[in-house]
């Protein structure tokens, strides 16, 4: 099953800066949204950050103004700068990305494997 491939994540000190990279799915020709969510254990998996196809990205309450969603379409890759980063930003974040094949017959949606984010106080 074709899972989407991120990149970025690791051990940050409060305050600092880390760029989580997703490469897209080769098999979506018209992109619907790309999203960031995240995940503790023993929480539901939370939306982060979201670009729906047409519109302006936006943000959960508690990262705006410090995570920055961005997508290069000549590199079919996503990206999640996050700044001024909190302990409670700590989590398994995970791209997604859902959309339509080239003759619009088919809908896709995929998931990354995830990628540790810890941040330390």
């Amino acid at each position: 099953q074709v899972q989407l491939v991120e990149s970025g994540g690791g051990l940050v000190q409060a305050g600092g800066s880390l760029r989580l990279s997703c490469e897209l799915s080769k098999n979506v020709f018209t992109i619907k949204s790309v999203a960031w969510h995240r995940q503790v254990p023993r929480k539901r998996r939370e939306l982060v950050a979201r670009i729906n196809s047409g519109s302006n990205p936006d943000y959960a309450d508690s990262v705006k103004g410090r995570f920055t969603i961005s997508r290069d379409s000549a590199k079919n890759t996503v990206y999640l700068q996050m700044n001024a980063l909190k302990p409670e930003d700590t989590a398994v974040y995970y791209c997604y990305e859902d959309g339509f094949s080239a003759d619009d017959e088919e809908f896709y949606e995929y998931w990354g494997q995830g990628t540790q984010v810890t941040v330390s106080s």
